[in-house]
């Protein structure tokens, strides 16, 4: 994949994380803060980085949980140590620091518990 590419399918993926919060109606606010830095920030201050890292070609994910690091596997994002989806594994992060159970697969949206 040519550096351009990533950044293309980086930026969509970094793109449809927004559609997908903002369906969510999870009680989050998120931002662009940079270009290909998306900051997801909850009510009681913390906070989810994810943004696109040029020189490994992958999606990186920060927050209260620990790094997590995604590569393109031609289908779909992936984790590199667990091969877990990157949906799968936002969703968890933003339903573990919103205290709501938020489904960002399939934009099913948030639910109290």
């Amino acid at each position: 994949m040519r550096d351009s590419e990533f950044v293309m399918m980086a930026d969509q993926a970094l793109a449809d994380i927004e559609r997908r919060l903002d369906a969510s109606g999870a009680d989050l606010d998120y931002a662009m803060i940079g270009s290909g830095v998306l900051e997801i920030e909850f009510a009681d201050g913390g906070k989810i980085v994810v943004n696109r890292h040029a020189v490994s070609r992958e999606i990186w994910l920060a927050g209260r949980s620990g790094g997590f690091h995604f590569r393109w596997n031609g289908e779909a994002w992936r984790g590199t140590k667990d091969d877990r989806e990157l949906m799968a594994v936002l969703s968890e992060l933003v339903s573990r620091q919103a205290g709501a159970r938020v489904d960002l697969r399939g934009g099913r949206g948030a639910e109290n518990g």
